[in-house]
């Protein structure tokens, strides 16, 4: 779904992720589930593209509902995959700490999981080679993403700026749905690994120049960077 001019959104309000459409190719913003190759392959053929255009796929880290496909992308045609080195393991292996579920509801519960195998979430390869990145890296991928350290959710979660889309991508640093409870709005993200450390990270993009903040769980928003830790903290 065409959100903005280069700018597209594979998935729904449940799990999400994003393509950036350049004359210089393509960068793709996370890998949603395995069952999300379909909507990247629906949405290369509006765009008249093919794999061959994308020149790379930027995780914002790497729990197992934002590394769907990206394996069988980086097997099958050669495309990179970049993740902050301090997700790697986790990228490579789903070694990851136990976290608190936090307030659930059963209804947004069960349609999170049921959305989650019938996009074949049980079925998820982990990534065998990535290409390490760190805080402040401009990747010279098509454009220029900027990567912004937003440790919290997982040690190497990373916001991922494209000032070319208007947009700042920020994985699962904050939600707009809450997968579990259904609750719809700004406001932190359940399964986080350290949930005051990622709070305290949302400060870190207030420099940022943006029209989008685009959570891999929930409806697209459009405020300002400058907004968001406030916006997040009163949720």
């Amino acid at each position: 779904m065409k959100l903005a001019p280069h700018l597209h959104r594979l998935g729904n309000d449940v799990v999400a992720c994003y393509l950036i459409d350049t004359a210089e190719g393509i960068t793709l913003i996370d890998a949603g589930l395995p069952g999300h190759w379909r909507d990247l392959q629906r949405e290369l053929q509006v765009l008249g593209k093919s794999a061959a255009d994308i020149r790379g796929l930027v995780l914002t880290h790497g729990d197992s509902d934002h590394i769907g496909f990206a394996e069988r992308l980086r097997s099958e045609h050669g495309v990179p995959v970049f993740v902050h080195a301090a997700d790697a393991v986790r990228t490579r292996t789903g070694e990851k700490p136990k976290t608190a579920l936090g307030p659930m509801r059963l209804g947004p519960t069960l349609g999170f999981f049921g959305y989650s195998l019938r996009k074949n979430g049980l079925r998820t390869r982990y990534v065998s080679e990535v290409t390490e990145i760190g805080d402040g890296d401009v990747l010279d991928l098509p454009g220029k993403p900027v990567i912004v350290g937003l440790p919290g959710h997982s040690p190497g979660s990373v916001a991922v700026h494209v000032s070319l889309a208007d947009a700042v991508f920020v994985g699962d640093a904050l939600t707009t749905r809450h997968v579990l409870t259904g609750r719809k709005g700004p406001q932190p993200a359940p399964f986080t690994d350290a949930p005051a450390e990622a709070l305290s990270s949302l400060d870190r993009l207030a420099g940022l120049s943006a029209s989008w903040v685009l959570p891999g769980h929930g409806a697209p928003w459009r405020t300002s960077p400058a907004q968001v830790s406030e916006e997040v903290r009163k949720g």
